[in-house]
């Protein structure tokens, strides 16, 4: 491909080490604590390419992405800009990083209870992380407000996430839901509520109230960064518009 980046231009690292001192001998004898993020990566990779083992394809890696957790927004064609990283591995690392954002959603243990409007945002940002278009997600609640189930339900255009009331109510009412919270992210990274998210709000709010479910809250996500008020995120709920 003409747009893959060199792994590095270093001596092979892999050869440099003796045998007792390379990623999986040291993960047997030690443990995956006491491997490096590069150690990590690698043994992730598991093999390098003509002329770059896999440490230093590990190592280029690490330094284009800048830390461990950048990597959590990779898309396909990010790592495949790499040499050494073609179709099969990108997809495997996607999966690792799909798997890394399950796991900060849900390191609480127990299916959540949302009932304000930062827990949401807290929750919902792994999923958000990297996302360059608009996506709209549904939490699915008991009576409790605890997650039964949270759904993606269209992932649209960089200032567009589509999702018909419709949609939204056929999945909350085939979860069992009480209730539900609309979620959806704001690439620019400000969160305030457009014209069209606020009709859109509207329009669930009357389809949650002719269904019996109730629309508990609808959170975009953003970055504090870019948040005037530098929350880096919205409630309609606590802005008082439900």
């Amino acid at each position: 491909m003409d747009n893959e980046k060199p792994a590095t231009n270093t001596p092979s690292r892999l050869k440099e080490l003796a045998a007792t001192e390379r990623p999986q001998e040291r993960l047997q004898r030690l443990g995956a604590g006491a491997l490096s993020d590069v150690e990590l990566l690698a043994m992730l990779l598991r093999s390098g390419t003509r002329g770059h083992d896999v440490l230093t394809l590990a190592g280029a890696l690490l330094r284009e992405a800048g830390s461990l957790g950048a990597l959590i927004g990779w898309r396909e064609n990010d790592f495949k800009k790499l040499k050494g990283i073609g179709r099969v591995k990108a997809l495997q690392l996607l999966t690792v990083m799909e798997v890394a954002r399950r796991v900060l959603a849900q390191q609480n243990g127990a299916a959540p209870v949302f009932d304000k409007g930062d827990g949401v945002a807290a929750y919902m940002r792994p999923f958000c992380a990297g996302a360059e278009v608009e996506k709209f997600w549904i939490l699915c609640l008991n009576r409790k407000n605890r997650l039964l189930k949270l759904v993606e339900l269209s992932s649209g255009t960089a200032t567009q996430a589509l999702a018909g009331t419709r949609e939204i109510f056929r999945e909350a009412l085939r979860e069992g839901a009480v209730g539900i919270i609309c979620v959806h992210n704001h690439p620019s990274g400000d969160p305030m509520p457009s014209a069209q998210d606020i009709q859109t709000t509207r329009q669930i709010r009357e389809g949650a109230r002719v269904l019996g479910v109730d629309l508990v809250d609808h959170v975009i996500v953003g970055e504090a960064a870019n948040d005037p008020a530098g929350a880096g995120w919205y409630s309609f709920k606590m802005a008082g518009l439900l």
